[in-house]
C-alpha cells in the first residue's frame, strides 16, 4: 500500500501567518523527506503557503530533487489578467497537478458567491486543472459551481472545516457537516480528510474525529475520500496520522484503505507517480 499525503507545506523564510502551524522560519523538503521516511509515507503533495513568496520555487526544486516523492497544488493570483493563460499551461510545469485556494476571508469568499471568479472555474475546467478549496462558508456555492462545471474536479479541504483557522474542537468544529455531505451527489466533488487530529481535543486515536471521517467516507466513498495531514499543524507525529487510519479504523477494508491512503488522490489529480 502506497501512502500519499494529500497536503503538506514547505517554506524557506517567514513565520506562518496561521498560528496553528509550527512557528518556525523554515521547513524544508529534506526535513519532510526524513520525517516521511520515518513514518512510512511514500509521497506528499505540496501546497505552497502564502507567507513565503518563494514557496512555489521551493516546491518545484523538491519535485526535481526527489522524483516521485512530491507533486504540487499551486496557487495563482485571482486578480491578475494573465492568470487564465497561466492556468491553461499549468500542468506543463514540473510536478504541477492543479490549484488550491482559500475562500474563508473577504474578498475571496464573496467572489465565490457573487460570480466574480466564474472565469476561474471555466478556465480550470477547460484546461483539465483540478481545484482544491478551503471554503467552509461557501460549500453550497461550490455545489452550484460543481453542477455548472461537471468536468471540473473540485476537492474540499480539511474535512470541509476551517483547518487551523479555527480553535473550535470536536463537534463544534464540524457544524458544517450536513452541507459537506450534501456535495456527495456531485460526482466531480471529493474531500480531503486532512488534518483530522487538529480538530480534536481528545488524545490519539481521536475517536470523535474518526466518526466524522466515517461519515465523509460513507457519503463520498473510497475514490473521493483522501487521507493527508497538513503535518506542520498536527498535534501528533506523522506516523500517528497514518495509523489513525490504517490501524484504528477497522471498518476501513484493505481495498478501500489503499484508495483512501494514496491511490485515489493520485487518480483524482492525475499524478502518474
Amino acid at each position: 500500500m502506497k501512502l500519499v499525503d494529500a497536503q503538506i507545506h514547505i517554506w524557506g523564510k517567514g513565520l506562518p501567518s496561521n498560528a496553528a502551524h509550527w512557528q518556525i522560519t523554515s521547513f524544508s523538503a529534506s526535513e519532510a523527506i526524513k520525517m516521511m521516511d520515518e513514518a512510512g509515507v511514500d509521497a506528499a503533495i505540496i501546497h505552497p503557503p502564502g507567507w513565503d513568496k518563494d514557496s512555489t520555487a521551493l516546491a518545484i526544486d523538491a519535485v526535481t530533487r526527489w522524483p516521485g516523492r512530491f507533486a504540487i497544488m499551486d496557487v495563482l493570483a485571482l486578480d491578475k489578467p494573465d492568470t487564465p493563460s497561466r492556468i491553461a499551461r499549468l500542468r506543463q510545469g514540473p510536478g504541477m497537478l492543479g490549484l488550491r485556494y482559500m475562500f474563508l476571508k473577504e474578498p475571496e469568499r464573496t467572489w465565490v458567491e457573487d460570480g466574480t471568479i466564474d472565469w476561474l472555474w471555466s478556465a480550470a475546467e477547460s484546461a483539465g486543472v483540478p481545484i482544491s478549496a478551503l471554503a467552509t462558508d461557501s460549500l453550497k456555492a461550490l455545489g452550484r459551481v460543481a453542477e455548472r462545471h461537471p468536468r471540473l474536479r473540485i476537492t474540499i479541504d480539511h474535512m470541509g472545516g476551517r483547518g487551523g483557522n479555527t480553535t473550535l474542537k470536536d463537534h463544534a468544529a464540524m457544524t458544517h457537516m450536513a452541507d459537506l455531505v450534501a456535495l456527495a451527489k456531485f460526482p466531480n466533488v471529493a474531500v480531503k480528510v486532512t488534518g483530522a487530529p487538529g480538530y480534536s481535543s481528545e488524545s490519539y486515536p481521536y475517536p470523535i474525529m474518526q466518526g466524522y471521517v466515517r461519515r465523509i467516507f460513507d457519503s463520498f466513498g473510497p475514490q473521493r475520500t483522501f487521507w493527508g495531514t497538513d503535518i506542520s499543524k498536527m498535534p501528533c507525529s506523522w506516523r500517528q496520522c497514518v495509523t489513525m487510519f490504517t490501524e484504528e479504523m477497522p471498518w476501513l477494508g484493505e481495498a478501500d484503505k489503499r484508495l483512501v491512503m494514496g491511490d485515489a488522490i493520485c487518480e483524482w489529480w492525475g499524478w502518474k507517480r
